[in-house]
């Protein structure tokens, strides 16, 4: 069986990913499971170049199929801040963060904003394959829901009149902007398992 290493400590991000794929023949290996605490600086300036640096980086140190994710907020009224300065916008974690979108959107019309998921699968002689996905939405006017992480609960959808953070984790694995790259993905699985 063909092993895949994900280049996260996020276990949320790690659970979500061995959700989306749950029934392939594939095992999943993170680096929590490996110990690997390596701190890679991510000193690109988009998604992509970021989870391309991490997934070269763990791919070469473990000789490992090894897949990372950048992924964050697109704010249109916010100049397309946090970006990819998403994790650490406010410095003091996901509520902190959340609080900081919300203050900066007081009293702003235009809501619109967007997550971006880009996900990098490298080999260790650096070769590299990569996909993107989208899921647009809004911005809450304040915190909302139990599931989810990072901006979830102030990210509105209103096609179900409910924040990311409120609908169903198994919904959310189907509509999401990693769940969209994810599937993305998995239309190359066998050329991805079957890479020499």
């Amino acid at each position: 069986m063909k092993k895949l290493l994900i280049a996260s400590q996020n276990a949320h991000k790690i659970r979500e990913i061995k959700a989306i794929f749950g029934q392939t023949d594939v095992q999943i290996i993170s680096l929590k499971d490996i110990s690997d605490f390596d701190d890679v600086e991510e000193n690109g300036t988009s998604f992509f170049e970021n989870a391309l640096i991490k997934a070269k980086h763990f791919a070469k140190k473990h000789h490992m199929m090894t897949l990372a994710d950048d992924s964050g907020l697109v704010v249109h009224a916010l100049d397309g801040r946090p970006g990819i300065h998403s994790a650490r916008y406010s410095g003091h974690g996901d509520h902190a963060n959340n609080i900081k979108v919300l203050r900066e959107m007081e009293g702003v019309e235009d809501r619109r904003a967007y997550f971006i998921s880009s996900i990098v699968i490298a080999y260790p002689n650096g070769e590299f394959r990569a996909y993107e996905g989208k899921f647009d939405g809004y911005i809450g006017i304040e915190e909302r829901g139990q599931h989810g992480f990072g901006y979830d609960s102030i990210f509105y959808l209103p096609e179900y009149q409910m924040t990311s953070a409120e609908i169903e984790p198994e919904l959310k694995n189907r509509i999401s902007h990693r769940a969209k790259a994810l599937s993305l993905l998995k239309e190359d699985l066998d050329e991805i398992i079957n890479h020499e």
